[in-house]
């Protein structure tokens, strides 16, 4: 072939061009000049270009050539990993549940609310979106589970993990139990990304979220991208707790979020001894959550105590509310009634695709699902 500038141009439309682009082509005799434009500075990258544009060019002239190569190094494009979100096809409602504060039973409401709706007829799923912390695996007793790959009209799918009628999905599935995960936000969001919308979540009438502590990248991340219904913040009566808490509710209510806060839980609200049932004892103050609902307008769903078999439950991968008629099942279960009922409400004061409407709130034993 003869050595010309169409034939080069030609010869190099077969060459990757991902990592650079040729901006201008000369010939002067046997001398090639080709100024390339290319994102990777390293001296490393660019004698890669030049050899494998050199190789090429060899492969198809017969003509003795000399290749000089100029580059020009572009800033590179920044791309967010930021989960770019639509309404997930199926799944009816999305609630987010935040804590501010880590330590204060968020993940063991989260588990105990799915149980509870579960039982009122409605299909749950879990997005466990502590990433650096998944501990849903553990209270379902599914840590050593691994989701299925299934194809789905032509894409292959993840299968949640599915327990106690639960499906699930959380990052503990595809670590190690001594391995840390280690991530900056970019690589958390493309994970979260894939758990989402790479999943298989079939037909729910509620996604639980559960939040990492804090009001950060994660938090963003998903309450940017997905058509979040609620949330619900969990905390501790305790001072410390409620300062966390109050800033969540705080990040939610935020007019560039604009999340309605479906309602505020306080967890480990006192103790009670089993020898002494009557009493009640305010380890981490009194009513805490329950005043700072008053304060920020926000409705008080209910206060789960301090009991020994909610954490043994939890540590055996058996949420306490699987327990028939005891008294934490019959606790989640009035806590999950009034969630619904305050769910009720928001989509009838908001445009939602769809409202849930609740025939008989007192034992919410007949649920109706209707289009508007």
């Amino acid at each position: 072939m003869e050595l010309s500038k169409a034939n080069i141009l030609k010869i190099l439309e077969k060459i990757d061009k991902k990592d650079f682009k040729i901006i201008n082509l000369n010939i002067f005799g046997e001398e090639i000049i080709l100024d390339i434009s290319t994102t990777n500075p390293t001296l490393q990258s660019k004698k890669n270009i030049q050899n494998s544009i050199k190789k090429l060019i060899q492969e198809n002239i017969n003509s003795e050539f000399d290749l000089k190569t100029n580059f020009k190094v572009e800033k590179a494009e920044i791309t967010s990993n930021q989960i770019k979100g639509e309404p997930i096809k199926g799944i009816k409602n999305i609630i987010a549940i935040a804590s501010g504060k880590g330590g204060v039973g968020k993940s063991t409401v989260t588990s105990n609310l799915a149980i509870s709706l579960s039982k009122m007829g409605f299909k749950v799923g879990i997005l466990d979106a502590d990433i650096y912390g998944p501990s849903i695996p553990i209270m379902f007793d599914i840590a050593d589970a691994r989701p299925l790959s299934i194809t789905i009209d032509g894409k292959n799918k993840m299968k949640p993990v599915e327990n106690y009628g639960i499906k699930i999905l959380s990052i503990g599935f595809f670590t190690k139990p001594d391995q840390a995960v280690i991530w900056r936000g970019p690589m958390a969001s493309k994970a979260l990304n894939q758990m989402i919308f790479d999943a298989d979540w079939g037909n729910l009438d509620f996604l639980l979220v559960d939040l990492p502590p804090g009001t950060g990248d994660i938090h963003l991340s998903i309450l940017q991208a997905l058509p979040v219904t609620g949330s619900i913040i969990v905390s501790t009566p305790q001072n410390i707790a409620l300062a966390d808490a109050r800033k969540g509710i705080a990040m939610f209510k935020q007019k560039s979020i604009n999340v309605p806060v479906l309602g505020l839980i306080e967890n480990m609200a006192y103790f009670t001894p089993y020898e002494l049932p009557e009493n009640k004892y305010y380890i981490f103050g009194k009513h805490g959550a329950k005043n700072l609902s008053d304060d920020m307008k926000v409705k008080f769903l209910g206060e789960v105590p301090i009991v020994q078999s909610i954490r043994e439950a939890s540590d055996f991968g058996h949420p306490a509310s699987l327990q028939e008629d005891s008294k934490i099942s019959l606790t989640f279960r009035d806590i999950t009634k009034n969630m619904v009922s305050e769910l009720v409400k928001r989509n009838k004061d908001l445009p939602p695709s769809e409202i849930l409407k609740i025939t008989t709130m007192a034992g919410c034993s007949a649920v109706n699902k209707k289009n508007e």
